[in-house]
Parts: structure tokens; sequence; C-alpha cells
């Protein structure tokens, strides 16, 4: 019985380094494409109806979290579908990897978030360049199993991050641009890079 147990051990584990070590597909060009959008439609509602985001901080918070997490669920869902279908066996192994790689930066982007929030609201107009900080750390993270153009991705949210600590204080602070352009632009290369690495089609949508 322990040499079941330690020859199923070892068929997980490796398991687990051949989806550490392949490509994967999972994430699907339309629905990165979607949350690019969301991104925009979120920086319109924002523009049209939080006037003082500094001082409706709540209001803000909320339609930015509220986001991030439609984002989430489109991305994950359809991950999760094409895992099934591309990477067929390895398919939970390949999703469990490419969460271990993304997760650690989402918690670190939750944490930050409640941190400031509780004991350090005068520095909440950094939460823009520090989400897209955050984003950038678990692209590249992910870079290891993800096509490789998907490097200009992270470099793109580290960019844009470090760019919203600069540009992005006193009037212009959680300014609307500061997160729908950056997320828009980003989530866009990225369905690009994901549809050409996939040859464009294929049924592959």
């Amino acid at each position: 019985m322990q040499d079941l147990h330690q020859a199923l051990a070892d068929i997980s584990a490796i398991r687990g380094q051949m989806a550490r070590g392949t490509e994967f597909r999972g994430y699907g060009p339309t629905a990165l494409a979607t949350s690019g959008m969301l991104a925009l439609v979120a920086a319109a509602v924002q523009a049209l109806w939080i006037d003082d985001p500094v001082r409706d901080i709540r209001a803000y918070l909320a339609l930015w979290i509220v986001t991030a997490a439609l984002t989430v669920v489109i991305v994950s869902s359809e991950a999760i579908r094409r895992s099934r279908r591309i990477h067929d066996g390895l398919a939970d192994d390949m999703l469990q990897a490419a969460a271990e790689q993304f997760v650690p930066a989402a918690v670190a982007g939750v944490l930050v978030t409640l941190v400031l929030t509780q004991t350090a609201e005068t520095t909440l107009w950094m939460l823009p360049g520090l989400w897209q900080i955050l984003i950038s750390l678990g692209v590249f993270a992910s870079c290891r199993s993800l096509p490789r153009p998907m490097i200009a991705v992270a470099i793109w949210y580290l960019g844009c991050g470090l760019a919203c600590l600069v540009v992005a204080v006193g009037e212009y602070a959680l300014s609307p641009i500061a997160m729908g352009v950056p997320f828009f632009a980003g989530q866009m290369l990225s369905a690009l890079i994901v549809k050409r690495s996939s040859g464009g089609g294929h049924g592959e949508a």
C-alpha cells in the first residue's frame, strides 16, 4: 500500500512538472479583450457619476473592485473552458499552475487595498499605480508558461503603474484615465498576443 501511495505521489509530481513546463493556452483572446472593454466602461462610469473620487472613495473602490471581480470571472471561466478542450488530461494541473503564478500578486493587491483604506487614507491616490505594478508582477511570474511576447504586457503594466505614481497626483488623483486606459490597452495587447500565438484562429476564440 505504501508503494502504491508513493507511486501516485510520483505521478502527481510528474504531472505538476509537465504542467509547469508546458505553455498554458487557457487564456482566450475574446475574454481578455472583453475585460479590456470592461475597464473602459468602468472608466466612463467613473467619469460620469463619480465627480470627486478622492472624497467619494467608497464609490470609487466599489466600482473598480466590481470591475476586477467581473474580469476574474470572465477570464477564469474562459480559461477553464479552453483548458478542458486544449490541455485535456492536464487541464486541472495547468489551471493550478497558472493560479499559483498569478494569485499571489492578486492577493497582495487585495491586502494593500485593505491596509491603505484602513490605516492610510491620504495615500489612496497611489492605488491605481500600485494595482498596475502588482498586475505586472503577476504577469511577469506567469510569463514562463505564456507566449514570450507576453513580457511586453508585464512591462506595459509596470511602466503605466510607475507613471501613475508620478503623474496621477493632485487634481489628477484617481483619474478614470489612470485606470481605464492602461487596463484597456494592456488587455487588448494580451488578447492580440494570445490570438497570434494560437495561429490567429483555428477555432480557438
